[in-house]
């Protein structure tokens, strides 16, 4: 299996000074290739404490040259707040930088605060998801872009530097709501997952997905990636009391940045699904849900991180694992330490792991847990 990790710059309440955040998770990201980690990764989000990395590839392209062998991750490009010809470049030129080391995620985004901010309607956040990817994917085959569509409109243009090497099977899409399962298949990209639902729920979609991608390219589809919160401790008591503090903390930040208490989503075109996830939240109450949120993820000592992430990949067939291990404001120190044993006890177990084919969904699953729609 392969291992990763990401940085999610998070700073909530503003408890420290943004510059001292970035400072510190560089010097993570730093220790990313020395500790043995394959890929390094980082997310897109703007305007709130909520993650702090406005460019995901300009803090790649830094990465790039501070690394000689890792690989470099976006989860995700959200296509619809950019230019998708000025993605395609920025694209290209990473990944000459780099020497081939993009692993390329794509995304629509779900923060109205960010939607607001760029002046962009969430009612059009889908199509024009589709027809950017559609122009970029293509894009990066071929060494052009051109596209007439409802929102993207691209004469003829050239990619420069020109792609000098193709992106089919290293270019993936992250998805919540079971709509989109059908259109990454169709753009013939892979699936990254960010576990916030059941997942006997993730492997039906999963078989949906897989389906209509065979139907289409005529292969099956690539073996989906999948992150996780991760903390990692000698002590399993330990370890869940930090994990209820920093991994439900983190899920406290998405609460507040996607305004999930709200009833925005429910009538917003394309995010019904969302919507009910604000509907279950008020039904079972934040608590509940923040534990929920809490156990899907990685915490454990290192025997049971193993545990867990191999009872995901049983379940989904996930090819890659990335770890997400500072987060939520945790102190530095804190960071480390539950990055360094999960590099020294965990990771080399796992890298000596294939990729195991998804099972279907298992039996005696908890119904009201089910319930949620996470």
């Amino acid at each position: 299996m392969h291992v990763g990790m990401a940085a999610v710059f998070q700073n909530p309440g503003k408890a420290r000074a943004d510059r001292e955040v970035y400072r510190n998770e560089l010097r993570l990201a730093d220790l990313a290739e020395p500790l043995g980690f394959e890929s390094i990764w980082g997310v897109e989000h703007h305007f709130t404490d909520y993650t702090m990395c406005p460019d995901v590839l300009q803090f790649l392209t830094y990465m790039a040259g501070r690394t000689e062998r890792a690989q470099l991750g976006s989860m995700v490009v959200v296509l619809p707040w950019h230019d998708p010809m000025r993605v395609a470049e920025e694209v290209s030129m990473l990944d000459s930088i780099s020497g081939g080391r993009l692993i390329l995620g794509l995304g629509r985004g779900a923060g109205k605060v960010e939607f607001d901010g760029f002046r962009l309607s969430m009612d059009e956040s889908r199509q024009r998801f589709v027809e950017s990817a559609e122009m970029l994917l293509h894009g990066l085959e071929t060494g052009y872009c051109e596209y007439q569509g409802q929102f993207v409109h691209q004469p003829r243009a050239a990619i420069r530097p020109a792609p000098f090497k193709s992106f089919r099977g290293r270019a993936y899409a992250a998805a919540v709501s079971p709509d989109s399962m059908p259109i990454i298949a169709r753009l013939g990209v892979g699936l990254l997952i960010i576990p916030q639902k059941p997942w006997p729920e993730v492997a039906r979609e999963l078989d949906t997905y897989r389906g209509i991608y065979r139907e289409i390219n005529g292969v099956d589809a690539p073996p989906p990636v999948s992150a996780g919160w991760t903390f990692c401790d000698p002590s399993a008591a330990r370890a869940r009391e930090m994990a209820r503090r920093w991994i439900g903390g983190y899920y406290l930040t998405v609460l507040d940045h996607y305004q999930f208490a709200g009833d925005h989503l429910t009538h917003t075109k394309g995010y019904e699904y969302y919507g009910k996830m604000s509907e279950k939240i008020a039904q079972y109450g934040t608590d509940k849900v923040i534990d929920y949120f809490t156990d899907l993820q990685v915490y454990g000592t290192p025997e049971q991180c193993f545990e867990k992430i191999l009872d995901v990949r049983d379940r989904v067939g996930n090819s890659h694992f990335v770890g997400v291990f500072s987060y939520a404001g945790m102190p530095y120190d804190e960071a480390e330490r539950n990055m360094r044993l999960f590099a020294t006890e965990v990771m080399p177990a796992l890298k000596k792991l294939g990729t195991a084919p998804a099972a279907a969904p298992r039996a005696g699953e908890p119904t009201e847990i089910r319930a949620l729609g996470f």
